[in-house]
Order: structure tokens, then sequence, then C-alpha cells
């Protein structure tokens, strides 16, 4: 049987889930349909998801359409949880990105749509809602096709839109609006259907323009739109058969080697791990040992397929399929199962732009608080939990004030910590203002280590990361050296002169030496006379420090782009303090009696923004934003406190590592 794996996407309120319950309901799987504002829905299981009616993990649910077995997966909408929407994309044949035919296309669906067509993931619309008062699937669909892409075209007509009798017809064959509509955007990507046309228009009919449709769509090529209610189900029939007709199946080989990806961690009833994973290839069985992640094997002690809007136990778990894994260890989300899948893999959306320090209201459980934020972590590896070694502060990234009360509250149903957060910041990067270089010599004073190390640090292009280089020969010293070198750099350059992380950036090893293996005369082995992995790893912060010193680093903020919709009479109101919080217009375009303001805001501004914005516009206001890029501060940079042995103090760092200080 062949197998989709279709995730549905959406800004949040869209009606992503309600959705899913749709199909769920449609295609047989379940007797009723759960709602959302009800807390009764079958993907959202967590209590924290049905109490605030949003999605905040992943979910997979599958049924089978004729001779295909789909896998549906929900995704959040919210921006804030970005990052579950991230590990799923790697995973998917295809997608149904859902749009509000209410509120239209709003901030996340063009993010989503931006890079839905980077990957070239097949992709179908479904405008949801069109039984909402103020329902207007017209002017959606000439918003998708200005404001996300040319390539969409409507496949049915509403009528009574914005009613509860609305209802959805397919356009015939011999419509002939339908079929120029058609023509016009098929030609486009099929030069042998354009030259039909030129030879014949009457040979492009409506069967054909329709199996060309689909061949288009599968590729990712062009973006069928179909409208729709979730709630009343009008125009959903015409979604699941949509879905096997203009989505492509996956293609992986069941005979083949075994490959799959972790896509999400989750805990049993005993507190084991379970890993959902994607196959790709190969089949896997029950109790094969086999690579996971980097350097692990593990034995599957368990295997649960994703069947009929529930899990079923297996014996194997071929190509194509999602299924729940166990015994595989501390694998991570991102590993992969088996052999690495080829092709390109990184990061589809910017990172977490701020962060938060999480103190736990009572001192006796700092230690409790880490290890439950650890296992956090597990599941949502971006909120990147941080402890100072120093002042035992636990740091986590976020995107969004939102996270930070769904952390509070796992945290007090799943282990019963009662936190509070400090002040959300901006974090800032730090990119280097030109080129620097250091070297210290063993044997050579003030140099206490016994290894030579010299470092040049360059800028490289925005977003290319940190690449390490060696400008010595290989054969100088020990291969274990040069790791320690190049892995200790790496983790010096995650705090900078400013404490930020320092981007971008090409570091070649210029210089290298060390003392050989030596003893006294008829003595052992004697490590104050011979070279060590850990003089390199002790040196190497220095002499980078000091290289990054003489470049310079200039600390960059991160900003988001943001689109602010006003009513007229207010926009006098809303632009000074739009001025006070550091935003900048690049647009500001009158829209009947409203007006539409467009610019850039720092990130940290961005929740105050949104505190104040009901009371300024009397609720009418609609502001969205979206991480767009890191431009420098201006005036005094921010300084991020340390948590290593601060390289940039000499004799701190010395006294340390080392329990020395420079003579």
């Amino acid at each position: 049987m062949k197998t989709l794996n279709v995730g549905i996407l959406a800004h949040v309120d869209a009606g992503k889930t309600s959705l899913t319950e749709r199909l769920l309901h449609t295609v047989g799987v379940i007797d009723e349909i759960g709602r959302v504002d009800d807390g009764t829905t079958r993907t959202d299981s967590m209590a924290l998801e049905r109490q605030r009616g949003i999605t905040i993990r992943s979910a997979v649910a599958s049924f089978v359409v004729g001779d295909v077995t789909v896998n549906l997966i929900d995704t959040p909408g919210h921006p804030d949880f970005i990052a579950e929407v991230e590990r799923v994309l790697g995973l998917l044949d295809g997608v149904v990105l859902v749009v509000s035919a209410v509120e239209g296309v709003q901030a996340q669906t063009r993010v989503l749509m931006r890079t839905l067509r980077r990957l070239r993931l097949p992709t179908v619309v479904f405008v949801n809602k069109v039984d909402r008062a103020g329902a207007d699937p017209q002017r959606v669909l000439r918003d998708l096709a200005t404001r996300l892409t040319p390539a969409v075209v409507a496949v049915g007509a509403v009528h009574d839109a914005g009613t509860a009798a609305a209802r959805v017809e397919p356009y015939p064959d011999d419509d002939p609006d339908h079929l120029r509509r058609l023509r016009d955007l098929l030609t486009r990507h099929d030069d042998a259907l354009l030259a039909a046309y030129v030879a014949d228009e009457s040979r492009l009919t409506g069967p054909r323009l329709r199996a060309a449709l689909a061949e288009q769509s599968r590729r990712g090529l062009v973006h069928p739109v179909l409208p729709g209610s979730a709630i009343t189900g009008v125009g959903v029939p015409a979604l699941v058969a949509g879905l096997t007709e203009l989505l492509p199946t996956g293609d992986g080989d069941p005979a083949g080697p075994v490959c799959g990806t972790v896509f999400k961690v989750d805990r049993g009833p005993a507190g084991e791990r379970i890993a959902y994973v994607r196959m790709f290839g190969g089949t896997l069985r029950l109790r094969d040992r086999l690579p996971v992640g980097a350097g692990r094997t593990a034995t599957v002690t368990g295997i649960e397929l994703c069947e009929r809007g529930g899990t079923v136990r297996a014996e194997a778990v071929p190509a194509g399929r999602v299924a729940l894994l166990r015994g595989l260890g501390d694998a991570r989300i991102g590993d992969p199962v088996g052999q690495a899948r080829p092709g390109p893999t990184g990061r589809h959306f910017a990172p977490p732009s701020l962060e938060t320090v999480v103190v736990p209201q009572r001192a006796a459980d700092g230690a409790a608080l880490y290890a439950a934020l650890s296992r956090l972590a597990e599941e949502d590896p971006l909120i990147n939990v941080r402890q100072d070694p120093r002042r035992r502060e636990i740091t986590v990234s976020l995107y969004g004030e939102v996270q930070k009360e769904v952390i509070q509250a796992l945290l007090a149903d799943g282990y019963g910590l009662t936190v509070d957060f400090r002040e959300t910041t901006p974090v800032c990067v730090e990119r280097l203002a030109g080129t620097g270089a250091a070297v210290e010599l063993i044997g050579v004073a003030p140099n206490p280590f016994l290894a030579t190390v010299g470092l040049r640090v360059a800028p490289a292009p925005t977003g290319s990361g940190v690449t390490f280089r060696l400008g010595v020969e290989l054969g100088s010293m020990p291969p274990a050296f040069f790791t320690a070198v190049r892995d200790t750099v790496r983790e010096t350059l995650t705090q900078g002169r400013y404490g930020w992380q320092v981007v971008d950036c090409v570091v070649t090893m210029t210089h290298a030496g060390y003392w050989a293996r030596q003893s006294h005369a008829h003595g052992t082995f004697d490590k104050s006379m011979s070279s060590t992995a850990g003089d390199f790893r002790n040196l190497t912060p220095l002499v980078l420090m000091a290289a990054l010193e003489r470049a310079g680093t200039r600390v960059a903020e991160p900003v988001h782009r943001f689109r602010l919709e006003v009513p007229g009479d207010v926009l006098g109101d809303v632009l000074p303090v739009l001025a006070r919080l550091d935003a900048v217009p690049s647009s500001t375009l009158a829209q009947g009696a409203s007006y539409l303001v467009e610019g850039e805001i720092p990130a940290g501004r961005v929740h105050a923004v949104e505190r104040r914005l009901p009371a300024l516009t009397r609720g009418e206001g609609s502001f969205e934003s979206t991480f767009a890029r890191h431009r420098p501060v201006h005036g005094v940079p921010p300084v991020r406190a340390r948590w290593d042995h601060d390289p940039t103090d000499r004799k701190e760092y010395l006294l340390a590592v080392a329990r020395r200080v420079d003579r």
C-alpha cells in the first residue's frame, strides 16, 4: 500500500485542528467530531492544549483513502511554536495550507508559504470558514495570488459565503472561465501543453487540464485552492479526494537500507522515551540493532504503527510509514535511524530571538527544575536550556511570551514545580568588524601550557556560520590535538567579547606545536613534560579571544518585520508610540477607512506593541511580526553575563583552569 505523509499548516486560529477532526470523521476514523473550544479534539492530547485551545506539539493521525495510507500531521499555528513545524517539514510528502476565509493571508501564512516554496513541497490551499460571517473567498483568492504566489487556482466556487448555508461546487469541465484560468497557469510550466494550445485550443479539454493540474501540483509547481468549512463539512470530501490526487505519495524502497528520522520525542506511562520516526527507506523490524544518531547503536524493543487515528503494535515498519519506536536510548529530535538520509538538512525558520531566566519559587528546587527543563528540551530542543555553572541560573530561549506561559504550566502540571521568569531579553549576536590574529608559543612566557596555538579570525558572509580551517600541515600534530582546538574554538565562540555568540566567521589555525610524550629516565609518562589535549583546550580560548579583540566585534540585535493595520482616526496616536518603541516604519498605505503600516522593530519591543495596541485602537488594530534580520546596535552594546571561565580576563581564567597566574 502507498503512503502519503501530509502536514496541516496554518496561521493560528485558521482552523487546522478542526479540519483534522473533520477529515478523520469524513473518512470514518472517529464517530464524533471533537471541538477545540471544548477540549475534545483527537490530536490535541496535552491537557494544556485542551485548556488553551491551541496546538503546542505536533500530532499524527492515520487513515486510508483508496489504496493510500495517509498520515496526517497536525502542527501548531502560533509562531511561538514554529520549532514544531520545522521538525515536521523534512518528513512530509505534501502540505495542506489552511487559510481563513475571514482573516485571509496572515503573517504566519506568508512565513510558511515562503518556506514551502523554497523547499518545493507540494502544497494545496484549503480556504476554511466559508460559512463564517465576513467570509470573502474571492478576496482571499486574490490575496493568495498577490501576497503568496501567483501559481494558485481555485477548483471550486462558493455560494452563499458568510452564511450557515454556504456550499461549495466544483467547477465543471466545460466552464469557460475556469478552463481559461487553468490554461493560463498550466501552460507556463509545460511546453507540450503550450504547444498543444497554440496548435489547437480545443485540444486542451477539461479532463486533460485536470490531469495536468494534478501532475503539476504533485511537483509543487502550482497550488490548487479548495474552499470549505471544517465546522459544517462543506468542501471536505473534495479535500479528501484531493489529498491523493493532488499530492505525491512517498517513494521509499522497503527492500533498501533502513533509513529514518526522529521528528518527535515523547515519554510513556513509565517514563520511557518514545521516538516518533518517519521511515524513508528499508524495513525496520523488532529487535533490530542499528545506528541511531552519531556514534550510537540501539536495539528496537517496541514498534507501534500509526493507524486509523490511533496506534497498533507491529513487528515491522516499512518505508514511508510513521512509527513510535521504543528502545532507541537517548535518541534526540533530528537523529537519523539507520543510514543518514542523503540531501541537505538545516534550519528552515529563524532561531529563537528571545531568552529569559527561569527561577524556582523554592530555592531548593533548582536541581529538579534543571532536570525538568532538560526533559522538556527533549521535546523542544530549541528552548536551549543552559545553566550558568557560577550563578546556577537557568536560561531558556523563546520565540515569544506565550511560550513562557506554556513552560510554566508544563512544569507545574508535570513536575509540581512553580516558577517565575525574569524579564524577557533579545538574543543578540556578535559579528567581526575586521580580521585579527594571535599566537602563543610553547615554552615562551606568558604561555603556561604545553601547546602552541595560533589563530586568525576573519568575517564571513551573513548566514554562512562558523568555518574552521587548518593553515598548518595536518601531520604536524596528532589528530586529537587538532580536534581539541577545533571543538574548543566552536565552544568559545558561543560567548564573544560581549558575551553573545559570534556568528559568520572563518577561523584559521596558523601555528601548531607540541611536546611529544616524554618521561624521566627509567620512569613512567610525565604529564609535566608532555603535551596533552587538555593543554590545547585550555590555551585555545585565550588565543581566540585575543584574536577577537584585535579584529573587533559588533553586537547586532534581532529585528522583526511588522505589519500593522489600524483605523485611520487613530494613526496619529499610534505612530508616536511606535517611534518610542524604536520601530521604523517603511511604508504607510491608506486602505479605505484604515491604514496599513509596515516596517521593522526590535524583537525585544514586539510584546510591548502587542500589549498597548488594543487600548490605542479600541481593539480594532491588527499587528503581525516575523523575524527579519540582525542589525548593529546603536550606542553602548548590551553585555550578556558570562557563564564560562572568562578568557577575556587572563588572570581569572588561569586561576580557574590552571590554578596559576602569569608572573
